[in-house]
């Protein structure tokens, strides 16, 4: 019985997809990421998107903790961990035990991001040879797609992380880490856009913010810690600056979203100026 039911979920997930009849100015990120990009994408993206009037299909492969050593795993053994987040006209569906091969082949996306794991990303040797063979893979499959790079971001200062102490307990010493990292990652990777969260994330803790952007010490918060991770998404996906975006989450203060949207444009001019 439950292996019939979890046939029926497939074939239905399937076939929902079969049907997808996206507009052809609608914009498809896949991630390849992991609780880092659950943040960034599937919270504030769709209604920021929404609001800007700019259809968006974005698929989220999630495996917590994940590292490019272990998606390079996962595809080499023909692993299936993933849980397939699908979001589209702001509806969220989720497939347990996908693969990557499978969301590569599942339509034309248009943008594919990759991102380290937030305890390795200022860990330059982390990146290699792992992100490589990922890119040649997915360029295998999606050879018209744009492929990016998702910065995460540093720990907050009091974070109980049990990695943190690799740098340190330092927020300032993770930051310029994963900033030296992501600089010697375009190096190597030219052909990658940079989506700089991390550095969003760093400009909104100089501002009256402080240091509450996370809601455990390194995940992002549901307030405005998402929105401005999707910001930056969101500017650069589309090209309009996220300042002139009306949209905010309910729970946000006008002040808030003032002072996220402007770090995240911020990042965005920062991005222009490196790459």
């Amino acid at each position: 019985m439950n292996k019939f039911y979890s046939l029926l979920i497939a074939f239905t997930f399937s076939a929902i997809f079969s049907t997808i009849q996206a507009s052809n100015d609608t914009i498809r990120i896949l991630c390849i990421g992991n609780s880092f990009s659950w943040d960034a994408v599937e919270q504030e993206l769709a209604p920021l998107c929404k609001e800007g009037d700019q259809p968006i299909i974005i698929g989220n492969l999630y495996y917590g903790g994940c590292s490019l050593e272990q998606h390079y795993t996962f595809l080499h053994k023909n692993k299936s961990p993933y849980s397939f987040r699908y979001i589209e006209h702001g509806v969220r569906t989720l497939n347990e035990g996908y693969s990557l091969r499978q969301a590569l082949k599942l339509m034309q996306w248009d943008y594919i991001s990759f991102q380290q794991a937030s305890h390795d990303s200022g860990i330059q040797g982390s990146y290699e040879p792992y992100l490589s063979d990922l890119i040649d893979t997915v360029r295998s499959y999606q050879p018209n797609a744009k492929l990016c790079w998702m910065q995460t971001w540093s720990y907050s200062q009091d974070a109980k992380h049990p990695q943190f102490p690799r740098y340190q307990k330092s927020q300032q010493i993770m930051d310029d880490s994963i900033h030296n990292a992501t600089i010697a990652l375009l190096e190597r990777h030219p052909e990658l856009i940079l989506i700089p969260c991390g550095k969003a994330i760093t400009l909104a803790r100089e501002t009256k913010l402080g240091d509450t952007l996370c809601r455990d010490g390194y995940h992002l918060n549901y307030i405005y810690g998402r929105y401005t991770a999707a910001c930056v998404w969101y500017e650069l996906l589309t090209g309009k600056n996220c300042c002139t975006n009306g949209y905010k989450n309910d729970k946000m203060t006008k002040e808030q979203q003032i002072l996220t949207r402007k770090a995240a444009h911020r990042a965005i001019l920062w991005k222009k100026r490196i790459q």
